[in-house]
C-alpha cells in the first residue's frame, strides 16, 4: 500500500522557504526546471544534489517522470526523486507503481535561536574550507576518494555566508560541521564526529558554536535535515530545542 507524502497540515510558505534555503546551502553543479520540478545534477555525489525535487504541489507528473528519467540517463546517473510536501501524493503513488522504492525517510527541524549564545574556544570556524578541513571532513564523513573532487567543487559553489567548523580535543580534530546563513536563518549540515570521540558531547559543542556563528550573521532561527532513524542525532537536536516541521523521503529504482 502506498504511503503518500503528507499533503495537508503543513505551512506551505515555511516549507518553500526551507527548501529554497537548503538548495542554496548545498548547491547542485547543474540544474534544470521541468513542470514545477527542479532536476539537480552534481556528478552523482549525494542524493540531495542529484535528484528531482518538487517546487510546488502539482498532480501533473507522468510527463515529468519521463523527462527526469531521460535527463539522468543522459548524464549516466540513476533517476532519484526527493519527495517533500511540495510533491503531490499522486507523484509518490505513480513512482511506487513505476517500481521506485522508498528510502531514507528524513525530518526537517527548526529552532529559534536563544537570545544569548556562547562561542566555543576549541571550535575553529573558517569562512571557506582549507585543505585541512576538506581532507579531515572527507575522512570523517567517509567521502569516497573518487568523489572528493566533486565534493570540493560543491563546497566552493556555496554562495551564501558559510561556516566550516572544526572541533579539536587537545589539538586533535575530532568533529566537523558546516553551517550556511541566509535571510535570518542558519542551516546545519553534515555534523560528523570521529567514532572514538562520540558520546562525549562533541556534537553539542560543535552545533552550539555554529549556532553562535549564525547569530553573528543575523539569524534568529536554525534548521536542519536529519534521517528519521538517527536516534542519537534526534535526541541531541530535540534537547537543543529543534522541532519537526515536515518530512521527506527518496524514491529510487528497486
Amino acid at each position: 500500500m502506498t504511503t503518500p507524502v503528507p499533503a495537508l497540515n503543513f505551512d506551505l510558505d515555511l516549507v518553500t522557504s526551507l527548501e529554497e534555503r537548503a538548495f542554496n546551502a548545498w548547491p547542485a553543479q547543474k540544474s534544470a526546471l521541468c513542470g514545477g520540478w527542479l532536476l539537480r545534477l552534481s556528478e552523482g555525489y549525494t542524493k540531495r544534489a542529484n535528484s528531482a525535487n518538487a517546487l510546488r504541489p502539482t498532480a501533473a507528473f507522468a510527463e515529468t517522470l519521463r523527462i527526469a528519467e531521460d535527463f539522468y540517463a543522459r548524464h549516466g546517473l540513476p533517476t532519484i526523486f526527493r519527495l517533500s510536501p511540495l510533491a503531490s501524493p499522486e507523484s509518490d503513488h505513480q513512482l511506487e507503481q513505476a517500481g521506485y522504492r522508498k528510502i531514507d525517510r528524513s525530518l526537517v527541524m527548526t529552532a529559534a535561536l536563544p537570545q544569548q549564545t556562547q562561542s566555543t574556544p576549541d571550535v575553529e570556524i573558517l569562512a571557506a574550507p582549507n585543505h585541512a578541513w576538506s581532507t579531515g571532513f572527507a575522512e570523517a564523513n567517509r567521502v569516497p576518494e573518487a568523489a572528493r573532487a566533486a565534493h570540493d567543487r560543491m563546497l566552493a559553489a556555496i554562495t551564501m555566508p558559510a561556516a566550516f567548523a572544526t572541533l579539536s580535543d587537545n589539538g586533535a580534530p575530532i568533529a566537523y560541521g558546516l553551517a550556511v546563513a541566509e535571510n535570518g536563518a542558519v542551516g546545519l549540515f553534515d555534523i560528523v564526529v570521529a567514532p572514538a570521540a562520540r558520546r562525549r558531547g562533541a556534537a553539542a559543542r560543535l552545533v552550539g558554536a555554529l549556532l553562535a556563528w549564525g547569530k553573528t550573521q543575523g539569524a534568529s532561527s536554525a534548521y536542519l535535515q536529519v534521517q528519521a532513524d538517527n536516534q542519537a542525532a534526534l535526541g541531541l537536536y530535540r534537547k537543543l530545542g529543534f522541532e519537526q516541521q515536515y518530512e521527506y523521503h527518496y524514491r529510487v529504482r528497486a
